[in-house]
C-alpha cells in the first residue's frame, strides 16, 4: 500500500508540474495581450470545461500533460480569425515572446527551488563532503562499520542466513574502530585498506592493527573468500578476492538541515550543483542508450541510465515503503530540473526550438538591415516540419526504451 501510495504521490506531482508549466505560458501570453482560447490538464475526450471570458478552461481523460493554446504561435498559423491578427502571439516583439515561450521551464525551476528551500528547513539536503563515489569513499578515513555476514557473488543484496559470518565481527572488531595496519602494512584510508586486503592471499589470516576509543589494539582475522571485479573497474572480470566483512562507517552526515536564512544560501548552491548536473546528464544521454538496451535484454541495469515518468514513479514508490520520503522529494526536484533544461534545448516541438527561431529572425533582420537589405520576413516552419517529425521520432523512440527498461528491468535503490 505505501508502495502505492508513492507511485501516486509522484505520478501526481508530475501531472501538477506540468499543469503548472502549461499555466505559466497561459499567464505571461494573456499578460502581454495575446489570446489563449484554450487551457486543458490532460488530453484525449473532454471530461469536463467551463469558459470564462475569452478561455476555455477543462480537463481531458488522459492525465498526461496538459496544453495551452495561444493564438498564432507562428505566421503560419492558419486558423485565427482575422479579428485576432494583431494579437497573434507571432506579431509581438521577440522579448516577449522569449519570455511566453520560456515561462514553463521557469516555473519548473521555481517549482524545485522552493521544494529545496522547504527540503533544506524541514527535511535536509545532501551533504556536499559526504562521499558518493569510489573515489571519494576511498579518500575517508579507515574507520570501519561491521557487516553482518559475507555476501560471497558479486551482487548487492541483504545478508540471508546461509551466507558466511563476518570474519571482522568474529574476531571482536566493532563499529567505529579505525584500522591502522593491515599485516603490519599501514593503512589511513579506507581506499588503503581495500588495496591490502585484496594483496592478501584468499582464506589467509590477517593482522589487523587497530584504535578503539584512543587505544591501539590488535586481531588475528582469518579473511573470507569472496567474488569481486578489480578495484575501480567494475565491469571488469570477476575473480576471488579477500574479505574483512566491513564496509566503510561514514562520521560526517548525509543530510544536512539549515535554519530559514542559511536555506537560501543552501538553496542556491545546491541548484548550481544541479544545474551543472543536468547539463551534464543530457550530454551523456547518447552514450546510455546502449546501457539502456543492454538492461532490456537482460544485462545488469546500470543505476546512472535514463529513467521515464514510470521509473520516477516506482522509485516515488520504493521511497515511501522504505520510509525515505527525502528520495521522493528529490526525485521531485530533479525531474523539475530536468524537464526546465530539457524543454529549453534549440529543437523544435520544443520550446527552445521557438524561442531559437525567434532570435534566429531578430539577428537575421538586424544583418540585413545593416547590410541595407530588404527583410527576408518570418521562417516558414512548414519547411522546418521534417526536422521536427525527426525530432519527435527519435524522443519517442528513446522515450519507448526507457518505459521498457523500467518495466522489465528498474533501477532500485533499497535491497529487497
Amino acid at each position: 500500500m505505501l508502495y502505492l501510495l508513492g507511485v501516486v504521490v509522484v505520478a501526481l506531482g508530475i501531472l501538477i508540474s506540468v499543469s503548472l508549466h502549461e499555466a505559466g505560458h497561459m499567464i505571461t501570453a494573456k499578460g502581454f495581450g495575446m489570446k489563449v482560447t484554450r487551457y486543458f490538464v490532460g488530453f484525449g475526450p473532454t471530461v469536463w470545461s467551463f469558459r470564462r471570458g475569452e478561455t476555455e478552461y477543462g480537463l481531458k481523460a488522459i492525465p498526461l500533460g496538459g496544453f495551452c493554446k495561444i493564438v498564432g504561435m507562428t505566421p503560419q498559423d492558419d486558423d485565427v480569425d482575422p479579428a485576432d491578427e494583431p494579437r497573434a502571439m507571432w506579431r509581438f516583439p521577440v522579448w516577449k515572446r522569449t519570455i511566453v515561450m520560456s515561462a514553463g521551464s521557469i516555473t519548473h525551476f521555481l517549482l524545485a527551488i522552493v521544494a529545496l528551500w522547504f527540503a533544506a528547513v524541514f527535511m535536509g539536503l545532501p551533504n556536499p563532503d559526504f562521499p558518493t563515489t569510489e573515489e571519494q569513499a576511498r579518500q575517508q578515513p579507515a574507520v570501519i562499520a561491521l557487516a553482518d555476514c559475507v555476501v560471497v557473488e558479486n551482487v548487492q543484496r541483504a545478508c540471508t542466513p546461509t551466507d558466511p559470518p563476518s570474519p571482522a565481527a568474529q574476531a571482536q572488531l566493532r563499529t567505529g574502530d579505525r584500522i591502522t595496519a593491515v599485516n603490519g602494512t599501514a593503512v589511513s584510508t579506507w581506499g588503503d585498506v581495500l588495496d591490502v586486503v585484496r594483496r592478501t592471499p584468499v582464506d589467509a589470516p590477517a593482522k589487523v592493527d587497530f584504535l578503539r576509543d584512543g587505544a591501539s589494539q590488535q586481531a588475528e582475522v582469518k579473511l573470507a573468500s569472496v567474488q569481486r571485479p578489480p578495484l575501480g573497474d567494475a565491469a571488469g572480470p570477476v575473480s576471488p578476492v579477500s574479505a574483512l566483512g566491513v564496509g566503510l562507517s561514514i562520521q560526517t552526515p548525509g543530510m544536512i538541515t539549515y535554519s530559514p536564512i542559511d536555506a537560501f544560501g543552501a538553496t542556491a548552491d545546491y541548484t548550481g550543483e544541479m544545474a551543472v548536473g543536468t547539463v551534464q546528464a543530457l550530454q551523456r544521454i547518447p552514450e546510455k542508450v546502449p546501457a539502456l538496451w543492454n538492461a532490456i535484454t537482460g544485462g545488469e541495469r546500470d543505476a546512472d541510465t535514463p529513467i521515464s515518468v514510470v521509473g520516477a514513479s516506482r522509485l516515488g514508490g520504493e521511497a515511501v515503503a522504505n520510509d525515505a520520503w527525502e528520495v521522493l522529494v528529490l526525485v521531485f526536484i530533479s525531474l523539475n530540473f530536468f524537464v526546465g533544461i530539457f524543454n529549453l534545448l534549440p529543437l523544435l516541438p520544443l520550446d527552445g526550438g521557438h524561442i531559437a527561431i525567434a532570435w534566429f529572425e531578430r539577428v537575421r533582420t538586424w544583418i540585413f538591415a545593416r547590410l541595407g537589405r530588404p527583410d527576408p520576413g518570418r521562417v516558414d516552419y512548414l519547411k522546418l516540419m521534417p526536422v521536427t517529425y525527426v525530432v519527435i521520432l527519435i524522443g519517442g523512440a528513446f522515450t519507448l526504451l526507457t518505459v521498457t527498461a523500467d518495466v522489465v528491468n528498474p533501477i532500485t535503490l533499497f535491497s529487497r
